[in-house]
């Protein structure tokens, strides 16, 4: 990102780079419970969340003096926090328009539930986890006395059964339509139902429907009107009236069922499977479905409208816009944004227990906290005295969605209200988001619509989506997984910042990239050779005096270096437009290293240290292009290695000036000399030919050559002769002479002299 943001400066743009810290909910207080060896419930509400803030402001100070060091070009005047008063306010304000709107809902609905984190979760914060399991037929009996197998992986839920289904095709079982049957071991009666979801061909074609095991569940349920009968408590231990298996956790739950069910002769087989299950993003637990009144966020109803907002925003890589679509387009739930937790953001809200009306925060009392602040009046719609505060508080990305309306508040200084949709106009959308990929379903899908709900429009008009630093297990290096080797700190403590950005930014867009020290060791070498071919042009600054003028005549070795850099620069800003960082440094590194040090240097190297041989027009166009490629490849450099490209800049070029403040369209002049270029990539092979052959038989290249034979096949001799002096200057050669004759190139010895014979 800060890449991206330093070549829009250079580009000529005012950047709005503001810095955030998302420091509310559950992650927060996980890590405040793991480092002070605490649990939250076991402590007052307000003496946790005390807790949480003093940590997160501690959090916060030391990720700003990393990304110091790291050289984040971020405005830390422009700075927000999630939990912060004024983003509590934007967020309570946003739930507050959007109920009002219709857009939000309160339901007492089954909802994803994490028993290990003791609150709901998001249908976006699931991960798919491969687990062995064991597939269990049991005996179920109809009433008239049938036995039915059922084939389940999940018999510690048997007290939940609340039906038996079937596919209304499955001839096995059509005679038991409307009849009841009994459950093991718990003893009650459903009933037996026929529906075409059921899948024929899976298990025995007969399924139970538990409330919940899967979505499948749910849909029965809600379908059929069926009972709810819950089995899993809050805490995630089995609940007091299903009996044998009260208190215990789903594992030992699983386990007492089948010893009992073998005993009684109703565990007719098992086999061993491997499945994917549910598990939450954050814990890795397994995920239970509980009825608990929850708020939602509409968005099944609303699925073409988001698609097609998605459709309007241009993403890098283009391939990354299918991600959100097929979420969206595979979305079976609404977006639920209670939890069940302490550090967040509270709902506004009072509820009336006598006639259940929904009481919003006037808009002057936000933030507020409706559980330390007592509602003062009586129910409008019923007078009931009786008023009880909103316990939960919002999911994060209720919060982290509407980063834009936080934004702009940042940007005018709280001037103007974030609803005052007039005054967002001038703001929204905005230009780029940059994010990760892992949250395309939450906060890139969450942020397009809140923007639509709001304002009927795209939050920004691209997204930059780029991947993850992987660790040896092919995993996303994170410090809760604590899967890596190396803390950040640490790396700045061995590394220069510019060495670590350098690495970084080699990875594709995208694309994942596995940490690798071997490319922070390669910045290191570029910035030793930035240092040193710097420290060469310092050293010809400081000998020759440099015209500030472009001479006439700059000559072919200099108007090709100008071709190539103005070549080079095209392909960059290109790259760059399109957020193809890692691209446009390759073109950079290509130049750098190939044609500027490896050949310019090196075919300019005689001309200043043997002044007297050349004119001095010569000698004014090789410094004037020197000074001017150097600058040049400061500026190329700077978004990426923006330490040492200011401390070169400010000695040799800008003084009291920052390359960071230059602008590549007054110093990036564009220069095309293509005749002169392809005639000098002709000298350039000679010469690579040459140190070949003394590289070959491990002789120095300042080896003198007696005689330098030039066979030309695809030039014509008299193109090259204007140009020997820089051929003999480069390759040393004392003579040279041309052929048209085709040879292999050959380095000859003798009597202690040596001739070279190259073929172009």
């Amino acid at each position: 990102t800060d890449i991206l943001a330093r070549f829009q400066r250079l580009c000529g743009k005012n950047v709005f780079y503001p810095f955030g810290f998302d420091d509310n909910g559950l992650a927060t207080e996980r890590f405040v419970e793991k480092k002070l060896k605490i649990r939250g419930q076991d402590l007052p509400r307000s003496e946790f969340i005390a807790k949480c803030l003093q940590e997160s402001q501690l959090a916060a100070e030391e990720f700003k003096d990393l990304w110091r060091a790291m050289g984040l070009s971020a405005n830390l005047d422009h700075t927000y926090a999630t939990i912060s008063p004024k983003c509590r306010q934007i967020s309570q304000q946003s739930f507050i328009t959007l109920y009002e709107k219709g857009y939000i809902y309160r339901r007492n609905e089954p909802t994803l539930y994490c028993a290990a984190c003791r609150t709901s979760v998001a249908q976006a914060e699931l991960d798919d986890q491969l687990q062995p399991s064991k597939f269990n037929d049991l005996a179920f009996q109809a009433t008239n006395g049938e036995e039915l197998i059922i084939g389940t992986t999940r018999p510690e839920l048997l007290p939940s059964c609340v039906a038996l289904l079937f596919h209304p095709n499955d001839s096995r079982y059509t005679h038991l339509k409307d009849l009841q049957a009994l459950v093991p071991i718990f003893g009650h009666q459903v009933p037996i139902l026929a529906d075409e979801t059921v899948a024929i061909d899976k298990g025995t074609g007969l399924v139970m429907c538990c409330t919940f095991g899967d979505k499948h569940d749910l849909e029965w349920y809600k379908k059929f009107n069926l009972p709810y009968r819950p089995s899993i408590g809050y805490n995630g231990k089995w609940l007091a009236h299903t009996g044998v298996l009260a208190n215990l956790n789903f594992k030992d739950a699983r386990k007492t069922i089948l010893e009992l069910l073998a005993q009684a002769n109703l565990l007719k087989s098992q086999r061993d499977i491997t499945h994917n299950v549910n598990v939450h993003e954050r814990c890795k637990n397994e995920i239970e479905y509980l009825a608990i009144p929850q708020w939602y966020v509409k968005i099944l109803d609303f699925k073409q409208e988001l698609m097609a907002q998605a459709n309007q925003i241009k993403w890098y890589p283009t391939f990354m816009k299918s991600r959100c679509l097929d979420w969206i387009e595979n979305l079976s739930w609404d977006w639920g944004i209670s939890r069940q937790r302490f550090y967040g953001i509270p709902f506004p809200v009072w509820h009336c227990t006598d006639c259940q009306h929904v009481i919003l925060a006037d808009l002057n009392q936000l933030p507020v906290d409706p559980q330390e602040t007592a509602y003062s009046g009586t129910c409008p719609q019923c007078g009931s005295a009786k008023i009880v505060p909103e316990t939960d508080v919002m999911d994060t990305w209720n919060t982290s969605s509407i980063t834009p309306l936080i934004c702009f508040d940042l940007w005018s200084n709280g001037t103007k209200s974030p609803f005052d949709l007039d005054a967002i106009k001038t703001f929204m959308p905005m230009s780029m988001r940059a994010q990760a990929h892992d949250i395309i379903r939450t906060w890139a899908f969450d942020t397009i619509t809140k923007s639509w709900m709001h304002y009927n429009q795209i939050p920004w008009q691209e997204i930059v989506i780029s991947g993850h630093v992987l660790s040896s297990n092919n995993e996303k290096l994170s410090k809760s997984k604590d899967n890596s080797k190396t803390s950040p700190q640490a790396l700045l403590n061995q590394f220069p910042a510019d060495a670590i950005r350098y690495w970084t930014a080699c990875a594709n867009l995208g694309y994942d990239a596995a940490f690798s020290e071997d490319q922070i060791k390669v910045g290191c070498k570029l910035i030793t050779k930035l240092w040193n071919a710097f420290k060469f042009i310092q050293i010809q600054m400081q000998t020759h005096q440099i015209t500030n003028h472009k001479p006439t005549n700059l000559g072919i070795t200099n108007e090709w270096i100008l071709t190539q850099i103005s070549e080079c620069f095209e392909r960059y800003y290109n790259y760059l437009e399109k957020h193809e960082f890692g691209h446009a440094l390759n073109v950079v590194e290509k130049f750098f290293w190939n044609d500027f040090c490896d050949n310019y240097l090196e075919l300019i190297k005689n001309l200043l240290f043997n002044p007297d041989q050349y004119s001095k027009q010569e000698l004014e166009a090789t410094m004037w292009t020197l000074h001017h490629t150097g600058l040049r490849i400061l500026q190329l450099y700077a978004p990426y290695l923006p330490h040492v490209t200011e401390v070169i800049a400010e000695a040799l070029y800008l003084h009291n000036g920052s390359i960071h403040t230059t602008n590549y369209h007054e110093l990036q002049t564009a220069f095309s000399f293509l005749k002169n270029s392809e005639l000098m990539k002709k000298i350039i092979l000679i010469t690579a030919e040459v140190r070949k052959l003394k590289t070959n038989q491990q002789l120095s290249l300042k080896t003198e050559l007696e005689l330098l034979t030039i066979n030309c096949q695809t030039v014509q001799p008299q193109d090259i002769m204007p140009h020997e002096q820089i051929i003999k200057g480069i390759t040393q050669a004392k003579a040279v002479q041309y052929s048209n004759k085709s040879h292999e190139s050959v380095l000859i010895q003798a009597e202690g002299l040596y001739k070279a014979n190259v073929c172009i």
